[in-house]
């Protein structure tokens, strides 16, 4: 079932990946595929529950795919989907964007 999306595209987009843990999560799942303990690594400050929701709300709004190993412990991994990697040329804006923003206002 699809959810009731707002009118404004800009909108949309925020309410898909306006959170920036969703965003640190985008920017290291752009380079393939991670495990949960990978992506918790990376993003140091992230709590183990709130990376949980964020890669739930994120699967189910289509932005990334889950795949669960039958192994013992448990093994599972993390990759954008088609319409999570359609983000790049987003994430590319918001990095160099920064990075101007970095040395003008130093």
């Amino acid at each position: 079932m699809r959810k009731e999306l707002p009118p404004c595209p800009v909108e949309i987009t925020l309410l898909l990946i306006g959170d920036k843990w969703k965003v640190l999560i985008l920017r290291d799942l752009i380079d393939g595929t991670k495990r949960f303990g990978e992506l918790k690594k990376s993003i140091e400050t992230i709590s183990q529950k709130v990376l949980t929701q964020q890669l739930r709300a994120m699967e189910e709004d289509g932005l990334v795919e889950r795949k669960v190993y039958a192994e013992v412990p448990p093994k599972v991994e993390y990759t954008l989907t088609e319409m999570g990697l359609s983000l790049k040329p987003v994430l590319d804006s918001m990095c160099r964007w920064g990075e101007e923003y970095k040395t003008k206002s130093l």
